[in-house]
């Protein structure tokens, strides 16, 4: 399960994602619309840049910004820099592996099988799915959502 964090450092980057064109956005404006607490937010804007994700600019006119293209910034990025590893056991990670101490064979045992595939699975997913991806599958959610429907009886 993601943190709070996490999710609220993915909506944070989706809002500034959407407002690319217009500028610095000010954190509270992020967190009013996002319904996330200021302060939280705060330091959940500074990790995000501190890794490169974000920009500021001071002054007037100031606020966050994107720090690259938003169809290069992964989820799968910023899940394993808020998170840490994918994997749910540490003998499938691929960035901090470690051999489960009560395992007898790794290459036989049947949860690390399992938990392998769902690593693998999920770094998929999370890796080729991009802000701007994110944006499209929302405006097709929501055209979807709107369209007439036209009942004739």
């Amino acid at each position: 399960m993601l943190s709070k964090k996490t999710k609220y450092a993915l909506k944070a980057l989706q809002y500034l994602a959407r407002a690319k064109d217009r500028g610095p956005v000010l954190i509270a404006e992020i967190a009013s619309n996002e319904g996330i607490p200021q302060k939280f937010l705060e330091a959940i804007l500074l990790e995000l840049k501190k890794e490169g994700f974000l920009e500021s600019r001071k002054g007037k006119g100031g606020g966050y910004f994107l720090g690259r293209p938003p169809e290069s910034i992964t989820l799968g990025a910023v899940v394993r820099k808020m998170e840490g590893p994918l994997a749910l056991l540490p003998c499938v990670s691929q960035t901090a592996y470690r051999r489960c101490d009560e395992c007898h064979d790794e290459r036989t045992c049947g949860l690390r099988m399992v938990m392998k595939d769902v690593r693998d699975r999920t770094a998929e997913i999370l890796d080729n799915m991009s802000l701007t991806d994110v944006e499209d599958q929302v405006r097709e959610a929501s055209a979807a959502r709107t369209e007439i429907l036209d009942y004739v009886i």
